[in-house]
């Protein structure tokens, strides 16, 4: 049957606001050490699960029905790991990392309400915990043992942040990932290894050494192999995210990878990692190339590779890859452009052939693949002749075509040290179902194309964000893919900040725009934000006081009086990274000028959605606004 002829943008789309609320979030998964059982954690609206599976059950368990998980370091992550029959995760409510029996039986608390906790690590003997503790801005690497029955020992302090402890096969040593500001963990860290003294009820630190890193190189994810000799992890220090194994009897260094393509990823939360080894030997890296990720099985000592695509058609991203302790098999989350995430397990006894099971959807997938729109690598000359690049999402219907060419909406990501990948975007499915185009520009300063790429936004945030996103809009307009008179520019976090300068240094290049909890002032963000993003400005504007100049140029406050696009503000009411006020003086001034606008503050709401009423109504809200201002203006 021929397609029904329709206005771009009004095309009734399966994806509806109540089912893109009512999605899981699928993260962590985390082998059990006898490989029998699979954990993972589910967010649900504005909580967090652990959900268990054993191999030989079908059915999935509940473990924390009661106790939200989630912990809030930074940005969060490393809540869960499994180890001897045991979960052991981070209370949402107290930050307390808690003890619970697979088996059964109530939890309990293992450290101290002091602080907060994050990325637990289980020693291999299971007699103690290695963590990431904070009070009062300052970190440390702490350990406390597995019941909970002495108070925790700090093991490593005075840098300003810790990162991914990882225990030695053998138990007497300890690595981690470190940094000082002004840096990011992208920027400079440093890999750090620990002897310790296992001879008293804790372990102490007896010695330790710097092993990898160091002032312009990020180190991502240590892993000691299962034989004890090596110690693997990322390094960009050729200007790309490789993979490398330290031997530790000799303290000769291999890398492992190479070429222009990243197999790290920057560490914006606790418990990521991008490979995992298997009990061979054999390491299952996440490949990232121009935004599509791919999983390669690694032999280190030959060098051999295999593609595992193959096998897992459809799947263009994957994230915390798991390997079970006992067997040939990986856990991992796993998701595509037409493909919401699942968590699967693929047993790779025979790698030519491996066996791919699902263990949890997302959401009930009901959309068939031929209504959505699937994601495509583009690039184009931005203002200055450099290239840009990003995806491209275009109108998809199985049920509906339009004339002409459609309204285009910019997607900026977050970060601004950040990429879009081919992984289930809601949001790009969200308007290219209703017969949008979208662009997700990966701007200048993302990453994913080496570090060369990434550093082009030191002292040019609000420059080549903006220009990028721009260029890259009328790049399509001029390919026919995008109507050049209704453009739309959305984006939250760092990309409400490219919205709002966006509109300030361009206005009338976009018809409308949607601004999510967007960075207006640079000064307040310096002086209020958490501790993690205290000094981030110091490399994408430059140290205060010399940089003021560049702030107030940068701070879309200043010259909120250029203003006159419609725009639709949302800002959640709790945020700790882009606190309210930042919305509350760019709305003040857009009301006071008659600005055609609108404001939604939501309550118990931080730097993002979770809830899902919170969910359903910004997506009813902006298919609303763009409907007024973009499709019927």
């Amino acid at each position: 049957m021929a397609p029904e002829q329709r206005m771009f943008g009004l095309w009734p789309s399966p994806i509806t606001p109540s089912a893109l609320a009512v999605a899981l979030r699928l993260n962590e998964p985390a082998w059990d050490t006898d490989g029998q059982t699979l954990a993972w954690v589910e967010g649900r609206s504005d909580r967090g699960v652990i959900v268990t599976r054993r191999l030989d059950d079908a059915a999935t368990r509940d473990l924390t029905p009661e106790i939200s998980v989630r912990a809030f370091i930074g940005y969060g992550g490393g809540d869960v790991t499994l180890a001897r029959g045991a979960a052991f995760f981070v209370g949402q409510a107290d930050q307390r990392i808690y003890r619970q029996d697979l088996a059964g039986g109530p939890a309990r608390p293992i450290t101290p309400p002091v602080g907060a906790a994050s990325s637990p690590a289980v020693s291999p003997d299971g007699r103690w915990v290695a963590y990431v503790h904070s009070f009062e801005d300052v970190d440390c690497i702490a350990v406390v043992d597995a019941e909970g029955r002495q108070w925790p020992r700090r093991l490593a302090e005075g840098r300003d942040f810790y990162m991914q402890p990882a225990w030695h096969p053998a138990g007497n040593r300890l690595a981690w990932v470190e940094w000082d500001h002004p840096n990011m963990p992208w920027d400079a860290t440093e890999l750090r290894v620990a002897d310790l003294d296992t001879s008293g009820t804790l372990p102490a630190l007896s010695a330790s050494q710097t092993v990898a890193g160091g002032p312009e190189v990020s180190i991502f994810q240590p892993l000691f192999t299962s034989d004890g000799a090596g110690l693997c992890y990322i390094s960009d220090e050729t200007g790309w995210g490789h993979l490398y194994r330290r031997d530790l009897p000799t303290g000769q260094v291999r890398q492992l990878t190479s070429g222009e393509t990243e197999h790290g990823t920057p560490a914006w939360m606790h418990g990521m990692r991008t490979f995992a080894e298997l009990p061979s030997g054999a390491l299952v890296l996440i490949r990232s190339t121009a935004g599509f990720h791919r999983l390669v099985l690694l032999d280190p000592r030959t060098g051999s590779e295999r593609d595992l695509s193959p096998a897992l058609p459809g799947y263009t991203a994957f994230s915390a890859p798991a390997a079970s302790p006992s067997a040939e098999r990986l856990a991992v989350v796993a998701s595509g452009g037409k493909q919401p995430p699942r968590v699967i397990a693929l047993d790779l006894h025979d790698p030519a052939a491996p066996r791919v099971d699902v263990f949890r959807r997302s959401d009930s997938e009901l959309v068939p693949a031929s209504a959505l729109s699937a994601p495509e690598p583009v690039s184009w000359t931005s203002f200055d002749g450099e290239q840009a690049h990003g995806l491209y999402y275009p109108p998809a219907s199985d049920r509906f075509e339009g004339t002409g060419a459609p309204p285009l909406v910019v997607l900026v990501h977050g970060g601004p040290t950040s990429q879009v990948t081919a992984t289930w975007n809601p949001q790009a499915q969200f308007f290219a179902t209703r017969g949008y185009a979208v662009l997700l520009p990966n701007y200048r300063g993302s990453t994913g194309y080496g570090r060369a790429y990434m550093l082009k936004l030191r002292r040019s945030w609000g420059i080549y964000d903006v220009e990028d996103a721009r260029t890259g809009a009328l790049a399509l307009a001029d390919r026919g893919l995008a109507d050049r008179s209704r453009l739309v520019i959305m984006g939250g976090s760092a990309g409400g900040f490219t919205v709002l300068q966006s509109l300030v240094q361009y206005p009338g290049v976009y018809k409308a725009a949607i601004c999510m909890f967007g960075v207006a002032n640079q000064f307040t963000l310096a002086a209020d934000t958490h501790k993690f993003e205290a000094r981030y400005l110091d490399s994408l504007l430059g140290p205060l006081p010399e940089a003021a100049a560049v702030y107030r140029e940068r701070s879309p406050i200043f010259h909120a009086d250029r203003i006159r696009d419609p725009i639709a503000v949302f800002q959640g009411e709790i945020d700790r990274v882009v606190p309210r006020e930042q919305s509350d003086s760019i709305v003040a001034s857009l009301r006071a000028r008659g600005v055609p606008h609108e404001y939604h503050v939501y309550p118990g709401e931080g730097h993002g959605w979770r809830k899902s009423e919170t969910i359903d109504h910004f997506y009813r809200t902006v298919e609303a606004f763009l409907r007024t201002h973009v499709l019927y203006a």
